[in-house]
């Protein structure tokens, strides 16, 4: 199972909260009223933006004769919310948005990502990380070595008892696309095949070029982080030359998803991927 993941507690908290206010047959407005919040800072606690407290939740739980079992489920929600993941610690350096991502797939039971162009942050290596980073000319050249470590970072996940399912669709160009020069690439290629080797809980599938024009989706990329408790759905997100952020919308999520399948079903088997990465290490 996932580790508790404060971001992910937050987002199951009001979740439920809302669709318990749905339940009972409250508008947004007048259940705010109703439980000492003005509209606004309601929106604003619906949207993850606002905490509840211990006591703020009372008067809620209240109103919606919310007791026992649930109750206790839901405070305990509250009181996960309020640790700090390890992601808060790099506030400075990273946007609130991405915090929250890091927070979402801290907690993530499986990971489904697609990467036309790169390898996925998850599975870089600190040389192909660096090279990647250090690229951009959006970051200054100070913060290149605290993002690679924040990158790195995330990647414990990937080890111990609760790792997720990771499968991560890439084209065949990614397997040939010199970031960071030919040494980086082997070394990336190589630390591939060996989490392919290593972690039955990790599959890299490769679109061939082979692959007809449909499982390529332009220069995209994106992840769906889906997770153990049944009141979440698919978490989305999406990134492009102009854009990166989290995918709301649950029309887009399910497009993503789709897109997804699609891809994953034009790439090659997990072994025959690492066979073709084996392939690329030995440069033929």
């Amino acid at each position: 199972m996932a580790p508790v993941s404060p971001t992910v507690a937050r987002w199951e908290l009001v979740l439920r909260l809302r669709e318990l206010r749905e339940q009972h047959g409250f508008d947004s407005a007048t259940f705010a009223k109703r439980v000492g919040f003005t509209p606004a800072n309601w929106s604003h606690v619906e949207k993850g933006r606002r905490v509840l407290t211990v006591n703020t939740i009372g008067p809620v739980l209240e109103l919606l004769d919310v007791d026992g079992e649930e109750r206790e489920e839901l405070l305990a929600l509250l009181a996960a919310s309020k640790e700090r993941g390890w992601w808060a610690k790099s506030s400075a350096l990273i946007g609130t948005e991405l915090q929250r991502y890091y927070g979402m797939e801290y907690g993530a039971e499986a990971i489904r990502s697609y990467d036309s162009l790169v390898v996925p942050g998850l599975l870089q290596t600190e040389e192909y990380a660096r090279a990647l980073i250090s690229a951009d000319v959006m970051i200054r050249p100070v913060q290149v070595e605290q993002l690679v470590a924040v990158r790195i970072r995330r990647q414990q996940r990937l080890y111990g008892d609760d790792r997720p399912e990771l499968t991560a669709v890439v084209s065949e160009a990614t397997l040939r696309q010199q970031i960071g020069g030919p040494k980086v690439l082997r070394g990336q290629l190589e630390h591939l095949a060996r989490l392919l080797e290593e972690l039955d809980t990790v599959a890299v599938r490769v679109i061939p070029f082979t692959a007809t024009a449909g499982a390529i989706l332009g220069g995209s990329s994106f992840h769906l982080l889906d997770f153990a408790s049944p009141s979440l759905p698919t978490f989305g997100w999406a990134e492009s030359a102009v854009f990166g952020g989290p995918v709301d919308d649950a029309d887009q999520v399910r497009d993503l998803a789709f897109a997804y399948v699609r891809a994953l079903d034009q790439s090659l088997s997990r072994s025959d991927s690492l066979d073709m990465i084996r392939t690329y290490i030995k440069g033929e």
